[in-house]
């Protein structure tokens, strides 16, 4: 695979998942643009297009990080040395967070170097999808006869979402939670073993509750979580309040129709949706877009999460094909949370839709991951095509000797 030509590697590319996550990043900045035009003016106090001028900066850069990743091996990520390093240096920026980080919205989650923002928590999720995907499918065979060899990665794993809890990040933490989950459960490890270390840690977290309930209460259930929740259940009894983002974000599906009224012409993003071009921006879609411009979005995002789990179904290497369906999973459960908390199925829990929604550091990240994913696609047929090949040869010289 490393003495592949460029030329030749090219060719077997996957053209459909590349033009789906093309497609549907570059329709997210047309859509940040319009979600955010007015929020820039009257609330910020700066031109129309300052969001969209940054979402652009980060699109360029993320396009040529999708790039390079297309065509670095995958497998490179999985060696020893890699691995270690992202053990080492994982932890170091969210530690870094909790002590001098920026705060906004309430979190501490952020980098701030000059006019840039970085969110580290959001590059610990393919952080923590590589070196999961790595440790388990080096420990393969190792798994299937002594399945503990998967819980020092597993409590690993619990230490990096606890400083990311710290920020307080409550949302981006169930996520990577539960995209590990998805490649642990996919690894040769023990189902049985798993069961009984998620009880073990429940009935721990449970006795710790009860041990330090009194003095973390008012840190952990701070009013502003409660008071999502009790929003999320009755939304119109806070309509002045924390239920005011989830009403408009109803009027704004609502409006949409079919057709919608029109790119640009929304009226929930005059102050009504404050997050508008981030975690609300799909309830702009539907405004502008209708129900035509949300069935796009979707279609898109189903076609990159289903293409990923064929990717991953098709790749015979045990790494490529954990790391395939970690990358799936990302994009998969960050859109449910996304289109649940602003449809009022879930509740609203801050994170943006993969692609789509305003953050330079989550577009990045989602481009990288992507770009990963295409590699994967591209070296699993190479090598599909290629070994088809030498059996076909071998077959004719066999029938030629006989």
């Amino acid at each position: 695979m490393e003495h592949m030509r460029l030329k030749t590697f090219v060719k077997y590319h996957d053209y459909p998942f590349i033009l789906a996550v093309c497609l549907l990043s570059l329709f997210g900045l047309v859509m940040v643009y319009s979600a955010s035009m007015i929020t820039a003016v009257v609330r910020f106090h700066t031109p129309s297009d300052y969001f969209f001028q940054k979402q652009k900066w980060a699109w360029v850069i993320g396009a040529c990080m999708f790039v390079l990743m297309a065509f670095v091996p995958y497998k490179h990520y999985a060696r020893k040395k890699f691995l270690q390093f992202i053990f080492f240096i994982m932890p170091l920026p969210l530690i870094y967070v909790l002590l001098f980080g920026h705060t906004a919205n309430n979190a501490t989650s952020w980098i701030k170097i000059g006019l840039i923002r970085i969110q580290p928590a959001e590059f610990a999720k393919i952080g923590l999808i590589i070196y999961l995907s790595g440790v388990l499918a080096n420990k393969q065979k190792k798994l299937l006869t002594s399945p503990q060899e998967a819980l020092f990665p597993i409590y690993y794993m619990l230490f990096i979402c606890l400083l990311i809890f710290l920020q307080p990040d409550v949302g981006t933490m169930l996520i990577i939670m539960a995209i590990c989950a998805a490649i642990v459960f996919a690894s040769a490890a023990s189902k049985r073993l798993l069961m009984k270390q998620l009880l073990l840690f429940c009935f721990i977290a449970g006795i710790v509750m009860l041990v330090f309930g009194p003095f973390v209460y008012d840190k952990v259930f701070t009013k502003e979580r409660l008071s999502r929740i009790d929003s999320f259940l009755h939304p119109f009894d806070y309509a002045e309040d924390d239920g005011f983002q989830l009403i408009n974000s109803y009027f704004a599906i609502a409006n949409g129709g079919l057709k919608g009224l029109g790119l640009g012409q929304g009226i929930q993003k005059y102050g009504y949706l404050p997050e508008a071009h981030t975690d609300f921006i799909m309830a702009v879609i539907a405004e502008e877009l209708g129900l035509f411009g949300v069935s796009f979005v979707l279609i898109l995002l189903s076609f990159i999460v289903l293409r990923g789990f064929v990717i991953a179904r098709k790749c015979q290497d045990a790494f490529g094909s954990l790391l395939a369906i970690g990358i799936s999973a990302m994009i998969g459960i960050q859109s449910f949370v996304n289109l649940g908390g602003l449809t009022g199925l879930i509740p609203i829990t801050g994170v943006t839709l993969p692609f789509v929604s305003y953050g330079g550091s989550s577009l990045v990240l989602l481009m990288m991951s992507a770009g990963v994913l295409a590699n994967i696609s591209a070296v699993t047929t190479y090598e599909q095509k290629h070994k088809t090949k030498k059996e076909s040869n071998i077959q004719k010289n066999h029938i030629s000797f006989s």
